[in-house]
């Protein structure tokens, strides 16, 4: 869990899209699970992405196109997993929202999305799962269920989760904090 002071949201940013391998750093090495990420291209930079690393986003970034089924399949569909269907099928079910798989984005509410986003993100079993600012734009009731299922994902998955949040009562749900203040990470609590 990440907790950047307002004036740290570009850090925190920066830092996630580092380990995530989405960035390259100027200096130094970025290592995910043995991997260099900085010393490999773009291509198995993807590739190791999409085999270790979930996203969520405050955004959601769904794609609107395709029915909420067909959005948390693309991780496994990309990699040609034949299962992806039932998976996302289970994992739909899970977030509450198997009534809902043949719903287009703009057919759901944010939280609804929210949570399409998050099976997206546990579709592939992901090693870690970066989930930037993921209820930033949700009401407060909603943004506590979203994360309720996104800690319970992660705990029945053993997925190790990197949650950027503003909001000190989504950090006082986690193991451990480590706050950023003036671009330096200072570990809070263990």
């Amino acid at each position: 869990m990440i907790l950047p002071t307002r004036c740290e949201t570009k850090a925190s940013c920066t830092l996630t899209g580092l380990c995530a391998g989405l960035d390259l750093p100027t200096s130094g090495h970025v290592c995910l699970n043995g991997i260099a990420l900085d010393e490999i291209g773009e291509d198995e930079r993807a590739r190791v992405r999409n085999q270790l690393v979930g996203f969520v986003f405050q955004s959601f970034q769904l794609i609107p196109t395709l029915t909420a089924l067909e959005n948390v399949t693309v991780p496994m569909e990309l990699r040609g997993d034949r299962r992806a269907r039932q998976q996302g099928l289970e994992l739909l079910e899970r977030v509450g929202l198997a009534g809902r798989v043949s719903h287009l984005p703009t057919q759901l509410s944010g939280g609804e999305q929210q949570r399409v986003a998050l099976a997206r993100a546990f579709i592939n079993k992901p090693l870690v799962l970066f989930a930037d600012e993921p209820t930033g734009n949700l009401d407060a009731e909603t943004s506590r269920s979203v994360i309720d299922i996104m800690l319970e994902l992660n705990s029945d998955s053993g997925t190790t989760l990197v949650l950027v949040t503003h909001d000190p009562e989504v950090a006082c749900l986690t193991e451990k904090t480590i706050r950023l203040r003036n671009g330096e990470m200072v570990q809070d609590g263990a």
